[in-house]
């Protein structure tokens, strides 16, 4: 593999790459920066121009993964349904739909590098949970709007539930990761759809 960068952006963008990939395999701990040279084809020079040293690669790689995901889900098409029940079941579709692929390309990042440094790294710690809590900050609006139009008099917060869908979904990778298949998580998740569908029953207004 050739280690001969195209230019300083490109090299910190497969480095980038590479470590979403072997922090999901190999975890934290495990991972080496001779790991995530060899898996971006770069040399260990490069490596040190772009980051102080392997936990500022995760720091980096976890805003990265964060702005990823925010793009892919901010595009996504269900976002441009009109009824908000229907974009946040929308929403847990194509999170089963992302279980299509080998664990350490569909599992997340933060919950596989929080549960691992979560005393030990208290910045990449807390990186996660800046991560995941913004992803579910996401989620809030059309579970708020949702709620007025199906369930207006529940007694559930959206914040709340946002935050359970999230925790569904990591579990559902950890169980995902002990089996080693994605279809316990996928059914995890049809479980959290037929949930939030007693949640929000259909209402016409």
């Amino acid at each position: 593999m050739s280690r001969t960068p195209r230019n300083p952006a490109d090299t910190r963008r497969r480095l980038l790459d590479a470590a979403l990939r072997v922090f999901r395999e190999k975890g934290f701990v495990a991972t080496s920066v001779d790991d995530l040279c060899a898996a971006a084809g770069v040399s260990k020079g490069a490596f040190f121009h772009h980051f102080a040293d392997k936990e500022a690669a995760a720091l980096a790689a976890a805003e990265y993964f964060s702005a990823g995901a925010m793009q892919l889900f901010a595009e996504a098409p269900h976002t441009a349904l009109a009824d908000p029940r229907d974009r946040l079941l929308g929403y847990v579709a194509l999170r089963r739909a992302m279980l299509d692929g080998e664990l350490p390309d569909v599992t997340c990042l933060f919950g596989a590098l929080v549960q691992e440094v979560y005393e030990t790294h208290p910045a990449i710690r807390d990186a996660c949970a800046l991560g995941i809590a913004s992803h579910a900050g996401t989620l809030v609006a059309d579970i708020t709007a949702a709620k007025d139009r199906h369930a207006p008099a529940a007694d559930w917060e959206p914040e709340s539930l946002a935050l359970h869908i999230q925790a569904v979904i990591q579990g559902a990778f950890v169980l995902a990761k002990a089996a080693g298949d994605t279809t316990v998580a996928a059914d995890a998740l049809t479980h959290l759809e037929r949930y939030l569908r007693y949640l929000l029953p259909t209402r016409r207004v």
